[in-house]
């Protein structure tokens, strides 16, 4: 028979939560948690307020599966942990960080290579059961190679270098409000030099078909590539899927490069939640 399943995805900002029942699906947004700035109680207090008066019959749910930022090391784990626990004494609670998810979602039960290119970068590979070989981001500072921050960081280096066309800069400086001094200054004093970093990739968005900035766009994906799909011996038999906001809005690139790299593209999707849904509805029914 089957049961209710709470399943949620959760970043820093916002954490989208999804209920599977005998009747179907309902999906719900709160804000986001993360262990390293919110203790237990207030992740409980948050949860009591935007997500349990969503749900009609908490006490159904006999299983939690929990992915989110900041869940690697045990004590912020643990954090989470104890939160949901409480809220949810009936249920069987299962934390993990975003890459399982993505690996779950990308890949289901089958081989493969899960890649995450949003506002930070990823990858592993996924044997059908578990992370097997994980080639880490690094973080902005030290890697995150195609992601946001890294193409931020990018189109930020060429207009302080002076390396954009005259016409590119003036639209840069008009579509940020900045200049060059301003610039400096809010890169090395903003508290999130991260998220602030990947808001200037948006330029390539807008700006898709400029000879120099399509040149600068696709180095910074390759490099992703280079250094971490082909150091996976796998890279070239299994499928090479993708989750993200960078890799939905290039997939054009991310297809170019597979094809570059000999890699097999798997699935190219923006969030990992509908397939996490269909991941775990496969998995309770079997």
């Amino acid at each position: 028979m089957p049961f209710d399943i709470l399943i949620a995805d959760s970043g820093s900002t916002k954490a989208e939560w999804a209920v599977l029942t005998a009747n179907g699906t309902k999906k719900i947004v709160t804000q986001g948690i993360s262990p390293y700035f919110l203790n237990t109680g207030q992740i409980i207090l948050l949860l009591q307020e935007e997500l349990l008066k969503n749900i009609s019959d908490s006490n159904g749910i006999q299983e939690v599966y929990y992915y989110g930022t900041g869940c690697t090391a045990p004590n912020m784990t643990g954090i989470v942990y104890n939160a949901l626990n409480v809220l949810f004494p009936r249920a069987s609670i299962h934390v993990d960080y975003d890459l399982v998810a993505a690996a779950h979602a990308l890949c289901g039960t089958q081989e493969g290579i899960a890649c995450i290119l949003g506002t930070g970068s990823n990858s592993c590979y996924y044997n059908g059961r578990e992370i097997e070989m994980n080639s880490p981001g690094l973080g902005y500072i030290l890697g995150d190679e195609g992601s946001g921050a890294y193409l931020g960081k990018r189109i930020i280096t060429q207009y302080l270098y002076g390396k954009l066309n005259a016409d590119v800069e003036r639209q840069f400086e008009i579509r940020f409000d900045i200049d060059k001094n301003t610039l400096l200054e809010n890169v090395y004093s903003t508290n999130l030099p991260n998220r602030y970093l990947a808001s200037f990739s948006l330029f390539f968005a807008e700006h898709r078909g400029d000879p120099g900035l399509e040149i600068v766009l696709r180095a910074g994906l390759e490099d992703f590539f280079s250094v971490h799909i082909a150091g996976y011996p796998a890279s070239k038999s299994v499928p090479v899927s993708f989750t993200g906001s960078i890799a939905w809005g290039y997939k054009d690139l991310i297809l170019e490069l597979c094809k570059k790299y000999n890699c097999q593209p798997g699935k190219i999707v923006r969030e990992p939640m509908s397939d996490l849904v269909e991941y775990y509805r496969l998995k309770r029914d079997s």
